[in-house]
């Protein structure tokens, strides 16, 4: 069974109306206002292998103060934007209905549907029928004080400020390095490397849903004829995406790389930098290569505006990728998640424009990804060969760890 983290909606996930410092719900789809913190939040609680399930109780819908379908766009958007997995909403008025906060009857039906562990699940609210509906379930439970004017009648487990702090706490917590099964994943893994035989052999895996390269990656494996090598590995995997890089430095010369590397298969994306070695953008290359049906695979991005740029570039084109480099904005020591996740919202608009997280540093990288609901991650072929390591009992690993050390110790021959 797995564990969840259930949220109340109004003064935790969204802004709420406070008038006379009582709380009160938005009254239209156009006052939703996500607070800010709360998709970097939610990322790594997904990250961290957290079902997200928003429990509201809607109670204006039945005394007639709100319409059904606002209340239903309002949650359509929640779910569209933040990575939620449910949504559980009671529209019932009295405290005698069974799903209504402070019952537990929404947490119950989601547990049940979902297989929800709720002993060690969580709570997060920010009034106190938030609260007691999270313990009546036997979750520990978390409030968000916004001092509003009302009596806190349930003790918390503990008070934070925000969903931040709670995320902080909750994965501070025994026990939250759960993880999601590689299978359960929705991000594509893309295999990223060079090395012929690796490519070859990852191409009888089906969880490798594509390839990328570059010419770094060629000139560390040896390569020496590019056009031969890209040919053969498209005609050895016909049936995935394939990225082979323009290198020239011209962008009409791009243009002309990039004609005649997409004849090499229907499979095959051209990969065109954001900008050459002058600082000059790409951009409009990548616009007018998109519009002529090129498939392209921009890379090397690695801000917001950047983002913004390309994605407009590729509206309304052909098929293509946006490669943000993650982990060397890790590098910088800036955090690539919330980056991340604001880029996932930029790219929403085009349909055709994928979100490709590159330069992967960790495995916990791939479940990053999936939890802001990126669509592709490429992974070098070292990180691929711990994907056998996902899930495994911490207990076991730090056994295996020590074993090793005693195996090299005696290997070498070590005295004292």
């Amino acid at each position: 069974m797995r564990r969840a983290v259930f949220l109340d909606r109004d003064g935790v996930l969204n802004r709420a109306v406070v008038r006379d410092g009582k709380p009160y719900p938005p009254a239209t789809l156009e006052a939703l206002e996500v607070l800010p913190g709360v998709p970097a939040a939610l990322a790594r609680l997904r990250a961290a292998g957290f079902l997200l399930v928003v429990v509201t109780n809607q109670p204006d819908v039945a005394r007639g103060e709100q319409r059904r379908e606002v209340v239903d766009a309002m949650h359509a958007r929640l779910l569209a934007e933040l990575p939620l997995d449910a949504i559980e909403a009671c529209f019932e008025d009295g405290d005698d209905a069974p799903r209504r906060k402070p019952n537990p009857g929404m947490l119950l039906d989601a547990a049940a549907r979902l297989g929800i562990d709720l002993r060690r699940s969580f709570l997060v609210g920010d009034r106190w029928r938030d609260v007691e509906a999270g313990k009546r379930a036997g979750c520990t439970a978390l409030f968000v004080d916004r001092r509003y004017a009302e009596e806190l009648r349930s003790a918390p487990d503990a008070t934070v400020a925000d969903l931040g702090e709670a995320a902080d706490r909750i994965l501070n917590a025994e026990g939250s390095s759960h993880v999601t099964r590689i299978e359960d994943l929705k991000v594509k893994i893309f295999a990223d490397g060079a090395d012929k035989k690796g490519m070859l052999e990852l191409g009888k895996n089906p969880a490798i849903k594509g390839f990328t390269t570059n010419p770094s990656l060629m000139k560390q494996a040896g390569v020496k004829d590019y056009e031969a090598f890209c040919r053969e590995i498209t005609a050895a995997i016909p049936d995935r995406p394939l990225s082979f890089e323009v290198f020239s430095d011209d962008l009409e010369d791009m243009a002309r790389q990039a004609a005649k590397i997409m004849t090499w298969g229907k499979n095959v994306y051209v990969k065109i930098p954001v900008m050459n070695t002058e600082r000059k953008s790409c951009v409009p290359l990548v616009k007018r290569l998109s519009a002529q049906g090129v498939k392209l695979n921009v890379t090397a991005l690695m801000t917001l505006r950047q983002v913004a740029d390309v994605g407009a570039a590729l509206e309304g084109g052909a098929p293509a990728y946006v490669s943000v480099f993650a982990g060397r904005i890790a590098d910088t020591g800036r955090d690539p998640v919330p980056l991340m996740a604001a880029a996932v919202e930029l790219l929403r608009p085009m349909p055709n424009a994928e979100l490709l997280w590159a330069s992967p540093r960790e495995l916990l990288n791939i479940f990053q990804a999936d939890a802001i609901g990126c669509h592709v991650i490429t992974v070098s072929h070292d990180v691929l060969k711990k994907l056998d390591t996902v899930g495994k009992d911490l207990d076991a690993f730090s056994l295996d760890t020590v074993k090793t050390f005693r195996k090299d110790a005696l290997a070498a021959g070590f005295t004292l």
